[in-house]
């Protein structure tokens, strides 16, 4: 069993708080020691409200989707001794209402690139079945109940 730590600060200052029109402007900061700007997302609440060059959560619930699935494949690729060189996801998010008309963050779309180079070079069956564990080992694919699919470009 693990334990994960962030440490989420927001202050008001001299905002005048009861008119909804305070800063969502705030930091998450991990236990190694980043810091990380954070805001709503631009979508939900507009700008000024929102700082639109910080992380949103939305944003961030993607990235860690993608960032599990990364790492399960370069594991996985190691293990069968392909060389990576590099992998590129431009992952998306899909937020709408659910089932239930609940806004939801309902899809999440892996768009994996991957460069190998060496003597061993993975078929694209290969490539697939690798994405295909990398997904059934992400601990956070697991967590959500958002359907997450894999596109990988071979």
């Amino acid at each position: 069993m693990s334990t994960y730590f962030a440490e989420i600060k927001w202050q008001r200052e001299q905002q005048n708080f009861l008119d909804d029109q305070y800063s969502r402007g705030h930091t998450w900061r991990f236990d190694g020691g980043v810091t990380v700007p954070a805001s709503s997302s631009p979508h939900i609440v507009p700008v000024p409200m929102s700082v639109e060059a910080n992380v949103d959560p939305e944003e961030a619930f993607v990235a860690s989707l993608s960032s599990c699935h990364m790492l399960f494949f370069l594991s996985i690729a190691a293990k069968r001794r392909y060389v990576v060189d590099s992998y590129v996801d431009k992952a998306e998010g899909l937020m709408e209402n659910d089932k239930d008309g609940d806004m939801a963050m309902t899809k999440v779309t892996l768009k994996p690139e991957v460069k190998f180079s060496g003597d061993r070079m993975p078929k694209p069956a290969q490539i697939d079945k690798m994405h295909h564990q990398a997904h059934d080992l992400c601990f956070l694919a697991k967590s959500v109940k958002s359907e997450i699919v894999v596109e990988a470009l071979v």
